[in-house]
């Protein structure tokens, strides 16, 4: 087995939204804080990595939320690495009620090792491996290519695009947007979409039904830093009868740069209960020329 680092948090009530449930941008959170302790437990904390001149960014991130947390909930987080390659490792996660063992999401997490003054890919060394696991057997270096991102459909013409300037609140330690920040871009971006379509929140709770995750896929290709206005651009695609997937880019404005883009499944769910039910036809037919063509 491989090393598997455990930590616990608190569900706080301002981690929740609207629904009472943790909202989905925190699991990443937990996620990154449990991905720090794990890394300093075994000798490498921000001061040795800054002493080294080295950082470890997230390239690449899969979520699937099975289980919502609600507030005073213990959330456990269990985390180990799944692979070495020569500047790259993948992180697996899972996410746990901490009283019932109940399954709340499983995640993994392509995370790049990178020469802090450059930006440019650092080596991980034999000696780091080796205290990440300590079993040699655990010591997988990935030969097989990672599945690549899926490729994007034609952006529909009914797609939407909300734009935001990064804040200083948006701003994490290593001087750009947290990698969790932009899920949360995306989902405000998904609701000014809904708005823009005449189905703000409201509408939608008093119809009985809301829109949650099920999961992301998201690659982060570049920074976005302190200042730099982004255009997040959404779209709707596979329909389904209970299902849809969203597609989310994230482009810098100034030169159109890809920061980010994201495939997301969502579900229909009927507020009173959380079971899934078929989405209103109304409301379909309203978002019909944002969903790709192709779908």
């Amino acid at each position: 087995m491989p090393l598997t680092h455990a930590l616990t948090f608190p569900v706080r009530s301002y981690e929740c939204d609207i629904y009472g449930h943790v909202n989905q941008a925190n699991y990443l959170r937990y996620m990154q804080e449990a991905a720090l302790f794990a890394s300093s437990s075994v000798g490498y904390d921000d001061a040795a990595y800054e002493k080294m001149g080295t950082i470890w960014f997230i390239r690449e991130l899969e979520i699937e939320y099975q289980n919502s947390y609600r507030f005073g909930d213990q959330v456990a987080v269990n985390t180990w690495v799944g692979d070495f390659r020569r500047v790259r490792s993948r992180r697996f996660y899972d996410l746990l009620h901490a009283t019932t063992g109940q399954v709340a999401a499983k995640a993994s997490a392509d995370w790049i090792y990178l020469n802090r003054e450059t930006q440019l890919p650092a080596q991980i060394s034999d000696e780091m491996v080796a205290a990440f696991a300590p079993n040699p057997a655990d010591r997988v270096e990935a030969t097989a290519r990672r599945e690549k991102f899926p490729d994007v459909p034609p952006v529909p013409p009914g797609a939407f695009t909300m734009t935001r300037r990064v804040e200083w609140r948006d701003i994490d330690m290593a001087q750009h947007v947290n990698h969790a920040n932009y899920l949360t871009f995306m989902e405000e971006c998904a609701v000014q979409a809904a708005a823009a379509r005449g189905w703000p929140f409201a509408r939608m709770w008093e119809a009985g039904f809301g829109i949650m995750a099920r999961k992301h896929r998201i690659e982060y290709r570049m920074q976005a830093r302190l200042g730099d206005e982004l255009n997040v651009t959404t779209f709707l695609a596979e329909p389904r009868r209970s299902t849809v997937v969203r597609h989310f880019t994230v482009t810098r404005a100034s030169d159109n740069a890809l920061i980010a883009r994201a495939k997301s499944q969502f579900m229909c769910v009927d507020v009173v209960n959380s079971a899934l039910m078929r989405f209103p036809p109304l409301f379909v037919e309203d978002f019909a020329d944002s969903i790709a063509e192709n779908a």
